[in-house]
């Protein structure tokens, strides 16, 4: 991470689904008495601002929005993880911490989302769960209040945004929930199918209408 601000096509940048983003208030912070609205929340990989947008939708007092990439979106440029004078400080206050972090630096995102804010949702490929390292490094002493299983495929492709794309990668929200940061046990739930055709909006393409002119 000695050099962050790089070319776009060398970051891990698969932009979210607005409908996932709109899954996880819907199906798992409103099913959990939680919502965003009044809240104060940060993305930290905002990109092109796929996910942040989706968040405004649900009332928050405030989404800050940052990337290690300037996306031309005016959003802070700045790393989440790392060390060295580009790594944006911790805000005051922030409720939550939202994002779709890069799959290698997931771990330090969570890491530090837990000593920045009171709640923390993370997009992640199931496999993340996995692993011997992140267990005794994240969720053994911190575990996570939920783990929400999409049951259908959410599409994300490298660089841009593709509305009908496909993709056999299985994902899910990995959250610890405010004043949740320790046992009980870890919640499996799922997140039914049938969310990407409801959650879609007919204005989402035209919102992003640049990243689908991307090659």
């Amino acid at each position: 991470m000695a050099q962050r601000r790089e070319p776009p096509d060398s970051l891990d940048f698969f932009p979210t689904p607005p409908w996932a983003t709109r899954a996880l208030v819907e199906c798992v912070l409103h099913q959990h008495e939680e919502c965003v609205a009044g809240k104060i929340v940060w993305e930290p990989a905002a990109g092109e601002g796929h996910m942040a947008v989706a968040l405004w939708e649900y009332g928050p007092r405030h989404v800050h929005e940052s990337d290690v990439h300037d996306y031309g979106r005016d959003y802070r440029v700045g790393s989440f993880v790392g060390e060295g004078p580009d790594v944006i400080g911790d805000l005051s206050p922030v409720d939550w911490i939202i994002t779709n972090p890069p799959f290698n630096l997931a771990a330090e995102f969570a890491e530090r989302a837990l000593n920045a804010a009171s709640g923390v949702a993370l997009l992640v490929r199931t496999a993340w769960l996995e692993g011997g390292g992140r267990f005794h490094r994240l969720f053994q002493p911190r575990p996570p209040s939920i783990v929400a299983v999409f049951c259908e495929r959410v599409p994300m492709v490298k660089g841009r945004w593709d509305p009908k794309a496909s993709t056999a990668t299985s994902y899910c929200w990995v959250v610890w929930m405010p004043d949740r940061l320790s046992p009980p046990p870890t919640q499996l739930m799922w997140i039914p199918p049938g969310q990407r055709e409801r959650l879609s909006k007919p204005d989402d393409v035209a919102r992003f209408a640049i990243s689908l002119e991307k090659p």
